[in-house]
């Protein structure tokens, strides 16, 4: 019951976010975005996931190479 707590309560907070965004952008009215503003939109997404992609490639990657063992000194955290 526990390992389906997280999940549940992760996916609640997702729909409550996303049920926010609709209603903010539902409630905007006759606003419409132009065409730069559907560029500024698109590339600050792709950049967004490209910088986030990019972070988590390198946690992986000393992760796996050992870079992270190095700062714990010779105890290794005990």
């Amino acid at each position: 019951m526990h390992r389906l707590l997280l999940p549940a309560a992760l996916l609640g907070l997702l729909a409550l976010a996303g049920m926010a965004a609709v209603a903010v952008w539902s409630g905007m009215g006759d606003t419409s975005l132009g065409l730069h503003g559907w560029i500024a939109l698109g590339l600050g997404v792709f950049f967004s996931l490209a910088i986030g992609g990019g972070l988590m490639a390198l946690v992986f990657y000393s992760s796996r190479h050992g870079h992270d063992d190095a700062g714990r000194g010779n105890d290794q955290g005990r």
